[in-house]
């Protein structure tokens, strides 16, 4: 599925006068689908407009035969299309499906699934939304590939799938034209992270907005794993987290954000990880990046006093951080971004 598919026709359509052509997406429903992990891909790419208010995606629900399905809701959903949708899609969702335990345990796939799967054009974009990464491994897509799923499904998933290198600690895996995420909420992640790729941290935050939501996580921040509930009588470290937000652009030494959350160094910590899935530093160059790229994206200040408002000092630390973030320098991500979303 990684070769480079020949979009020629395609491309010359695209530049004909007129609105330019939505980005088509195709949710594959499948028996067993849960209506919420169904909705998301609608919901969330639904709210992306172009500066004109025109929608930036076409989201489309199909089936693998045509024909309606059973949700695990007890109700029977009717698709808009049926496999002749992912022939055309640019990206393909598939959520979760609680109807087909064999795939539990490396089975085959239904065969109208498997032909279903095969109208998906070389190149395409494939996602999956929790245990949706089934699908996608007993088809053979994710052998050799960094992947998750829910957490809890993890041991049984590498057992049945031993080609993929899973990695159940993460919300969501972005291996280029395979992504992967957790549970429930980790689908909504990916798609505002996939909107971010497409069209900038501007028009990510404006869709999370819309659905009234957390506008990022990191892909790379943990599940949440059978960790204990901190006890209530223990002081939490969202307070100060929301105070770091507003004076990012000042040094936050450890020793300063624990003291303004009145723990010690080691208490703060430790706390700060149950809470967050990932230390204090790697949180506050997260978000410091987040404040980098929407500077970049909505003004035209000089790189060094992007760099200076968003806490990192200097434009080479900041051109560092971003090249091992993102892959490019600022002035590039400026000249992708800044004219989109």
């Amino acid at each position: 599925m990684r070769a480079v598919h020949d979009r020629t026709a395609d491309d010359e359509r695209d530049h004909v006068e007129g609105p330019p052509r939505r980005h088509r997406i195709a949710v594959l429903a499948l028996p067993g689908v849960p209506p919420f992990e169904l909705g998301i891909p609608s919901r969330v790419f639904g709210s992306v407009e172009d500066a004109e208010g025109r929608p930036l995606y076409e989201v489309t629900v199909c089936t693998a035969d045509g024909a309606p399905v059973l949700s695990d809701a007890g109700f029977t959903l009717r698709p808009a299309a049926g496999p002749e949708a992912l022939a055309v899609a640019d990206t393909v969702i598939i959520p979760p499906t609680h109807a087909m335990p064999e795939l539990g345990r490396g089975g085959p796939l239904p065969p109208e699934v498997t032909a279903a799967i095969a109208r998906i054009r070389p190149g395409t974009r494939l996602v999956s939304i929790c245990s949706g990464s089934y699908v996608l491994a007993a088809a053979g897509l994710l052998d050799g590939r960094p992947a998750t799923t829910h957490w809890n499904l993890a041991p049984e998933f590498r057992s049945a799938y031993p080609m993929v290198k899973v990695d159940e600690e993460v919300l969501f895996v972005d291996d280029g034209d395979v992504l992967t995420s957790a549970g429930v909420a980790a689908g909504v992640d990916l798609c505002l992270h996939m909107i971010r790729r497409d069209h900038g941290a501007a028009a990510a935050n404006r869709a999370a907005r819309m659905c009234v939501v957390p506008p990022w996580r990191d892909g790379g921040q943990a599940q949440y794993i059978d960790r204990p509930v901190p006890e209530p009588t223990v002081s939490g470290t969202s307070a100060t987290r929301a105070w770091a937000l507003e004076h990012l652009g000042e040094p936050l030494t450890l020793a300063r954000l624990a003291e303004h959350a009145r723990m010690s160094l080691r208490s703060f910590t430790r706390r700060f990880r149950d809470e967050v899935g990932m230390t204090p530093g790697q949180w506050l160059t997260a978000q410091r990046l987040e404040l980098a790229k929407q500077l970049l994206e909505t003004t035209d200040w000089p790189v060094d006093l992007v760099a200076h408002r968003a806490g990192f000092g200097s434009g080479n630390s900041l051109r560092a951080h971003m090249r091992t973030a993102v892959g490019i320098s600022p002035a590039a991500y400026r000249r992708t971004f800044s004219a989109q979303g």
